[in-house]
C-alpha cells in the first residue's frame, strides 16, 4: 500500500477523495511492541514488532491491515527545505497518490537532525477483492545527510490515534 508507486500516472490526480470512516480501525495499540530495523542503506528504526516486511533495493516497508510504514533511500544533492517540498516534493506526491490533499509542511528538529514533514490524506489502494478504498492519513519525513536522502512514510485510516506511535518512530529515526 506504498503510496508513491512507479508507472502511477496523472489518472489518480482526478480521482475523488473516498469518506473517511466514521469508527476508523487502524490504531496501533498502546502496547505495540517495537523493535529496531536495521537497514543495509546506513539507518536504524524503531518498527511494530509483527508487522509484515518488504524488503526493497531501495528500502523496506512494513505493513498490518491497514497500516504501513515505508522507508525509501536516494541520492539528493542537498538537504530538502520547506520550501523545496513545496516545489519538488508536493507536486510528485499529487501527481502521484490517490486523491492527495497536502495540509501541512514544516522543517522539524528530531534527534537525527532537522528533517521536513509533510502531512497530508490520501485514499488508499482499492482491496483486490471489494475494490473498496479507505481514506489514509499520512505523514512523511524527508532526513538528508552526505548526498542521502531517506523518505519515511507512515500511514493509517484517517481518524485512527496513532500520533504517540508514529511520533517514537520518527524521533527513532538514526544514521548509522
Amino acid at each position: 500500500m506504498q503510496i508513491l508507486q512507479s508507472g502511477i500516472g496523472p489518472a489518480f490526480a482526478a480521482e475523488k477523495a473516498v469518506p473517511a470512516e466514521k469508527n476508523p480501525p487502524g490504531d496501533i495499540p498502546d502496547s505495540q511492541v517495537f523493535i529496531d530495523y536495521v537497514s543495509p542503506l546506513g539507518f536504524t528504526l524503531k518498527v511494530p514488532e509483527g508487522w509484515a516486511r518488504s524488503d526493497r533495493p531501495d528500502g523496506a516497508s512494513f505493513v498490518d491491515k491497514l497500516d504501513g510504514v515505508s522507508v525509501t533511500v536516494s541520492k539528493a544533492d542537498a538537504a530538502p527545505t520547506a520550501e523545496s517540498a513545496k516545489t519538488d516534493y508536493v507536486p510528485k506526491l499529487e501527481a502521484g497518490g490517490r486523491a492527495v490533499k497536502v495540509t501541512a509542511i514544516k522543517q522539524v528538529k528530531l534527534p537525527a537532525g532537522p528533517a521536513i514533514r509533510i502531512v497530508y490524506t490520501s485514499n488508499s489502494e482499492p482491496n483486490a477483492v471489494t475494490s473498496k478504498q479507505v481514506r489514509l492519513e499520512n505523514e512523511r519525513y524527508l532526513y538528508f545527510t552526505d548526498g542521502k536522502l531517506v523518505t519515511l512514510d507512515l500511514y493509517a485510516p484517517k481518524g485512527a490515534d496513532n500520533v504517540d506511535q508514529w511520533q517514537l518512530m520518527s524521533n527513532s529515526f538514526r544514521w548509522k
